[in-house]
């Protein structure tokens, strides 16, 4: 989300009761069992990083994305916010990026996902998310991607804002959306859907996050650990944990949230480093760089 939006979202955030799911059992909020900021991002075109997906291809490399209206590009950088490519994405529209994910895109083949789901004021009637073979990183980097498959969605009960977006094992796209009716509702499509050019998402369950309680605590982004079952959900400040089960649903555990603190203002990203630390991306904000942040909680 852009800056200009923010202070909306947190005045909004702010003035909502608890969402209508009324059996919601609270979550005990804890600091991150570690959390540092390993960076600022360093390229002067990434300013509204939306989204961050750890490389598969090369250790080490995260990519990321502006959001609202910026040019169809894919950034590459280090843990330390360095620059090492910036990749344009062929045969795609910057609408309104607000993730990216690596997930299979068949047999033995990795994709970049790219979700064009923002929609702040909820009017869009379709959505867009495009996938892409990753590409190279160093001296072998292209200047454009080969052409990206884009595969149109909608939503079963109308518009959604999405930021929030992970890929399964079986290449299933997961959505989760930013909670601005006071519910945080998960889709999923299914890798089959890519023979088509066009999806209902499929609506799988309302995730018991309490949007409302305080500022700032709505959906930015999501993230699948490499078991393919631990996904953690982010808003500006926390991280929730969830597992995903075989039917496809995100079912809570211990209810204990992850506090990040102060490790950055606008945070939108999250991606797994490994198996244990997360990877986090701020965008911009008050004349400061994005930043790049990593951290460990109770799993």
């Amino acid at each position: 989300m852009p800056l200009r939006h923010a202070l909306t979202a947190a005045a909004a955030a702010l003035l909502w009761s608890v969402g209508p799911a009324g059996a919601q059992e609270p979550w005990r909020i804890a600091p991150a069992l570690e959390s540092r900021r390993t960076g600022t991002l360093r390229d002067r075109d990434l300013r509204e990083s939306s989204g961050v997906a750890a490389s598969h291809r090369d250790p080490g490399v995260l990519w990321s994305i502006n959001d609202s209206g910026n040019p169809a590009t894919l950034f590459a950088t280090d843990t330390l916010g360095r620059p090492l490519a910036a990749i344009a994405v062929t045969g795609a529209e910057n609408v309104d990026w607000e993730a990216i994910a690596t997930g299979p895109c068949g047999p033995a083949a990795t994709c970049l996902y790219i979700a064009d789901t923002g929609d702040n004021r909820e009017r869009r009637e379709t959505v867009r998310v495009y996938r892409v073979a990753e590409p190279a990183v160093g001296s072998g980097a292209p200047k454009a991607t080969a052409r990206a498959a884009g595969l149109r969605l909608r939503y079963p009960g109308g518009a959604r804002d999405v930021e929030a977006m992970f890929v399964d094992r079986a290449g299933a796209v997961h959505l989760v959306s930013k909670g601005w009716d006071g519910v945080v509702h998960h889709y999923r499509v299914p890798a089959s859907a890519w023979r088509t050019s066009m999806a209902t998402a499929e609506r799988m369950d309302r995730l018991p996050i309490r949007v409302g309680r305080r500022a700032g605590r709505l959906v930015t982004d999501a993230a699948i650990a490499p078991d393919g079952e631990r996904v953690a959900v982010r808003t500006y400040g926390e991280v929730y944990l969830f597992r995903l089960s075989p039917d496809g649903q995100l079912r809570a555990g211990p209810r204990v949230a992850c506090e990040l603190g102060a490790l950055d203002l606008l945070g939108e990203g999250i991606d797994w480093l490994d198996g244990d630390r997360l990877v986090l991306t701020s965008e911009a904000a008050l004349g400061a760089a994005g930043t790049v942040s990593v951290a460990r909680c109770a799993t």
